[in-house]
């Protein structure tokens, strides 16, 4: 049986993905993208080992998305991706392995069936890479006719190759420029054979791509609020972000807004992130009359880092007075706003309970809200 060992270059900074989390260690499904990557090639029974490639800043993020796999000492990347292939190649040279693949961290779902088909391959070529089909029209910049589409193809990772030949091809092409482990041998004169890839094979680049891979994470959060009502007209009261004109407010540590209260509980739970009194103590006189909108602009930079969309969110407001009809618009407007998102994914109602209990009685106002979140990975 050949000896292929698997090289995975999770050296990159991750620039073109925002988050404090780098790509690689981000977490899909539980786990982080590169510990995905990982297990499908140590889990195929014909790869004899793996050898990541990382970022020297990334070592504590590596071990904990490592931890418990049997891997060897990982390898430090260099300035280009070239020159980190280079380093892993360099190490698995202790193995003497007849072919490597050279897959990237952020192609987590990586098949069974596509690692079969690249070693498969090898057998009588020495360099297979995947490719599929090129589903949109392609323009070249400056030209006005399209390049022809049956004859393009996207290619992806593992690449695979003959060990001496691509160790060969790094090393002789050591200082140019290339971003494509298939390039440095067709320059070294090695024909490329391409099998088929696999749509489900995404690379993750871009804010986008983390949306696909995240999009069945749909996450519903429920929050609830009461404040009293009591008489003050120094201060407005506060509804889902507006100041309604009545001689009674709502008593508070905060602006004690019930509608933006519920829907901060509710966003949060999305996230299984705790409740506002854990994020914003009473206790704490730093937020004594604090706008509600900050509180909310707090869930949505969370959100934000974890690459969350809010889908939707319904708020129901439960009162006696004052009528809050006039009122309902100005509160979709504000908190689509607070929250970025289009005004039709925001739902403000308002009911009474039949003059029963302490909102019957005018003597407080309760809320509600339900929010849906397509929620992304975190550290």
């Amino acid at each position: 049986m050949p000896q292929i060992h698997a090289l995975i270059v999770a050296a990159g900074s991750s620039t073109r993905l925002p988050g404090e989390v780098p790509k690689a260690y981000r977490r899909l499904d539980g786990q982080a993208v590169l510990r995905h990557s990982i297990k499908r090639l140590m889990d195929h029974p014909a790869v004899t080992s793996v050898q990541v490639v990382i970022h020297p800043d990334h070592r504590a993020h590596y071990e904990a998305a490592t931890r418990g796999l049997d891997l060897s000492e990982p390898v430090m990347g260099g300035a280009t991706r070239q020159e980190s292939v280079l380093n892993g190649l360099k190490a698995l040279a202790r193995f003497s392995p007849d072919y490597v693949l050279i897959h990237d961290a952020a192609r987590p779902n990586l098949s069974a069936a596509l690692i079969d088909r690249v070693i498969a391959a090898l057998a009588d070529h020495p360099a297979v890479i995947p490719a599929i089909a090129v589903a949109d029209t392609i323009r070249q910049l400056g030209s006005n006719e399209p390049l022809p589409r049956e004859r393009l193809r996207a290619v992806q990772t593992p690449q695979a190759f003959h060990y001496e030949v691509i160790m060969s091809a790094h090393r002789r092409y050591s200082q140019s420029a290339f971003t494509d482990d298939a390039g440095i041998v067709e320059a070294d004169g090695v024909a490329i054979h391409l099998v088929e890839g696999d749509v489900q094979n995404r690379k993750l680049t871009t804010i986008e791509d983390w949306n696909a891979m995240q999009q069945m994470d749909i996450r519903t959060g429920l929050g609830f609020d009461v404040h009293a009502l009591v008489e003050d007209a120094a201060r407005p009261l506060m509804l889902c972000g507006i100041a309604i004109d009545s001689p009674m407010a709502l008593e508070g540590h905060s602006d004690a807004d019930v509608g933006l209260h519920a829907l901060v509980d509710a966003l949060l739970g999305t996230m299984a992130a705790g409740d506002i009194g854990q994020h914003f103590p009473p206790s704490d006189a730093k937020w004594k009359g604090c706008n509600s909108a900050h509180f909310v602009q707090h869930c949505v930079q969370m959100l934000r880092e974890r690459a969350a969309q809010i889908r939707h969110v319904d708020i129901t407001v439960v009162c006696e007075q004052p009528k809050l009809s006039p009122y309902r618009d100005a509160m979709r407007q504000r908190i689509s706003g607070l929250l970025e998102i289009d005004i039709s994914r925001v739902s403000v109602k308002a009911t009474t309970t039949e003059k029963l209990g302490f909102t019957g009685r005018g003597e407080g106002i309760a809320a509600q809200c339900v929010a849906t979140v397509a929620l992304g990975g975190q550290a």
